[in-house]
């Protein structure tokens, strides 16, 4: 294994679901680092006895780093271990701009996000034909401010598959925008620590959202899925119609 940072996506929660090259780079790492606050212990059974493991939820970005390329710069192997996948909301951006200024050689390896864990979960798909084709993964302002086009109204109004993280502080305000263009009555489903053994998932009525939040006291780790596939649909898809011809198969006509 070089000697480099590997930004790992650690998926939802359950081990089960890291990749396979994910297990690998866990196995045979000299230093983990990982947001305890995020990531099930569990997942760290997989790394070696001899692992220099160190939790991060208390530290800065800087003193993160810093942890990082002093190791890289011992020659030894680092993962960085990130919830879900490091490519949404893991402030990974500013990590990858200061192992480049550094130039410390860095490698990115997917994972699993919340929103594909709760759509396996929920047993439904997100773009169901003549439904809904379009999903949209997003959050609502809070410390950290949306970009004023992409405000959740404006999105809402696109009534696709929604996949709302990091709001369930602001529910009620998410609420309020999201029911300027779904009906009340618009299944939603809130799901709780997706993947870890305590996770919850509720089904609810838009209009319910914000009530079920608070009743169950939700205030982070939790997805929000809004969407027209929560629904009972005959919807097909076009790719295995007996009538549909591509370049495996001639149609069936």
């Amino acid at each position: 294994m070089d000697s480099l940072v590997y930004i790992v996506g650690a998926g939802p929660g359950d081990p089960d679901l890291l990749t396979v090259k994910a297990q690998k780079l866990l196995a045979s790492a000299d230093v983990i680092l990982f947001a305890d606050s995020l990531i099930p212990e569990e997942i760290l059974h997989l790394c070696r006895e001899d692992a220099e493991i160190i939790r991060t939820a208390n530290q800065t970005l800087e003193e993160i780093i810093a942890l990082m390329l002093a190791r890289v710069r011992s020659h030894k192997s680092v993962v960085r271990l990130h919830s879900g996948d490091p490519s949404l909301y893991s402030a990974v951006h500013e990590q990858m701009q200061l192992l480049a200024a550094a130039d410390i050689p860095f490698e990115v390896i997917p994972g699993i996000s919340a929103f594909q864990a709760a759509a396996a979960k929920l047993k439904i798909e997100l773009t169901v034909p003549g439904l809904v084709q379009t999903i949209i993964l997003t959050r609502i302002s809070g410390r950290t401010q949306v970009p004023p086009k992409e405000e959740l109204a404006t999105l809402a109004a696109h009534q696709a598959s929604l996949c709302l993280y990091l709001s369930a502080r602001h529910i009620e305000n998410a609420q309020a925008k999201l029911l300027e263009h779904y009906p009340d009555d618009t299944p939603i489903a809130i799901c709780f620590r997706i993947g870890w053994p305590d996770e919850k998932i509720l089904v609810v009525p838009l209009s319910q959202m914000a009530k079920s939040t608070h009743e169950e006291d939700l205030i982070r780790t939790t997805l929000y899925v809004i969407s027209p596939a929560l629904t009972a649909t005959t919807g097909r898809s076009r790719l295995y119609h007996p009538e549909h011809s591509h370049i495996f198969r001639s149609s069936h006509n």
